[in-house]
């Protein structure tokens, strides 16, 4: 009898090996750290702070919750960063003439020659990590990364 209530249950058919939330988090770690290695070493910055770094490299200037929303990373872990960041005077922060209660963000000139030293360095680690799909594959990638970050952001909104 418990045989056939465990083969009913979903739960006891779950191959987490096969669930994409748990192997998208598990490729984002690999690939994270591993290219975190590499600038760590380098720059000494965590991988919160090259992603405030990147995000300010492409986007600048940016509040600190646009900083969160374009990395999804939690509140913290953007301030923590931000703060390391400016002091080690790699990011800079101004008022907002429009709200003065706003602190926009950007890359001082320092931020920016690590920031460009870092993308080709990247760019790099990625033609790597895709070396092994062939061109069609890249796109159809591409796309379904895509059509997968709309519906997350549809999810973790609630609509």
């Amino acid at each position: 009898m418990k045989q056939n209530t465990r083969r009913k249950n979903p739960a006891h058919r779950f191959a987490l090996e096969r669930f994409v939330p748990y192997r998208l988090s598990v490729l984002t770690n690999i690939v994270s750290r591993t290219f975190g290695r590499l600038y760590g070493e380098r720059f000494g910055l965590s991988i919160p702070e090259w992603r405030v770094m990147a995000v300010l490299g492409r986007f600048a200037p940016l509040s600190a919750n646009e900083v969160c929303s374009r990395t999804a990373m939690d509140k913290v872990q953007v301030s923590r960063a931000v703060e390391k960041l400016r002091r080690s005077s790699l990011v800079e922060h101004t008022v907002d003439a429009r709200d003065r209660r706003r602190s926009r963000l950007r890359l001082s000139a320092a931020g920016l020659r690590i920031h460009d030293a870092i993308v080709p360095m990247g760019l790099a680690a990625e033609a790597l990590l895709l070396d092994g799909l062939s061109p069609a594959e890249k796109r159809t990638l591409d796309r379904l990364l895509g059509r997968l970050m709309v519906r997350a952001r549809v999810l973790a909104d609630g609509t």
